[in-house]
């Protein structure tokens, strides 16, 4: 890693509040393995679950949701399981993209580029994304517990505090 990156991921260890959502028509919160899974690294880490909902795959749920945690002083980061295919019921990405201040393109082309060692290019399926809503960041990633793990623990827990601190400058 670079002295610079270094640099920039430097400081102190502060803990995060996230929300976490599941987008989902069918899951609950018994059946919800990914957004479980998304709870469990999260805390694992030392941040801190402020919310976490699972709401329809609808744009009025998705907006609603994140409007309330963009007011919420507590959260930083909402982390979002579910509805980046590309059926017609998948409804995330052109919901959230259209209400990012500022993207961050590099999320979504890393996480293509780290699924395809495992699925192939069945990863092109996938329409992962992230970027920021004002101050509060936003990423997105699959449902499946195996996309969950891949986008938690490769890219975003690592880079989280990064983000938001940047986010916050």
């Amino acid at each position: 890693m670079s002295q610079v990156v270094e640099q920039c991921k430097s400081g102190p260890a502060e803990q995060l509040g996230v929300c976490v959502v599941t987008i989902s028509d069918t899951r609950t919160l018994e059946t919800d393995r990914g957004g479980a899974l998304v709870v469990e690294l999260v805390e694992q880490s030392d941040h801190q679950v402020i919310r976490r909902k699972i709401i329809q795959d609808e744009p009025q749920a998705i907006t609603e949701i994140l409007s309330i945690c963009e007011r919420d002083e507590k959260i930083q980061a909402v982390l979002m399981t579910g509805g980046t295919g590309i059926s017609p019921r998948d409804q995330t990405f052109e919901t959230v993209k259209g209400l990012f201040t500022r993207e961050i393109p590099g999320y979504g082309e890393l996480f293509r580029f780290l699924s395809f060692a495992e699925i192939g290019s069945a990863t092109i399926l996938s329409r992962t994304t992230a970027g920021l809503i004002n101050q509060l960041v936003v990423l997105t990633m699959p449902g499946s517990p195996a996309a969950v793990q891949l986008a938690m623990e490769k890219i975003i827990l690592p880079e989280l505090r990064h983000l938001v601190r940047e986010a916050n400058k």
